[in-house]
């Protein structure tokens, strides 16, 4: 559990970061152009990381509730990266699109770490 504990409060983080950095420095556009739709893409993508990072802290101190709320928390996580390389192919911003195709691959590996280790 310990590979999905420290990948899920690592990436919990990162999105965290991440957004605070966007909204901090004024560089989210569609609060402007779709307030609506960004306000719930916020919602979900916040959700996710706090998901994520309960789930990482919980798998970490072998919560027996871990493993569920982990595979929840990486569903959450897959639609948001999937999401999120939709935004950016359309953009054509490549560079995203492979950061966000690996931590789909990241995110594929600490699921079936978790269930390795949820079964033994």
């Amino acid at each position: 559990m310990r590979f999905a504990g420290i990948f899920g409060i690592t990436a919990g983080i990162l999105i965290l970061i991440q957004w605070i950095f966007f909204l901090v420095t004024a560089q989210v556009p569609q609060l402007e152009t779709a307030p609506l739709e960004m306000v719930f893409h916020l919602s979900a993508e916040f959700m996710t990381a706090m998901v994520m990072f309960v789930a990482g802290v919980a798998a970490l101190r072998g919560k027996p509730w871990a493993a569920r709320v982990y595979y929840l928390a990486s569903g959450m996580l897959i639609y948001t990266v999937i999401n999120s390389t939709g935004y950016f192919v359309q953009l054509g911003q490549w560079l995203p699109v492979l950061i966000f195709v690996a931590l789909l691959l990241l995110t594929v590996v600490s699921i079936g770490k978790m269930v390795h280790a949820a079964s033994a």
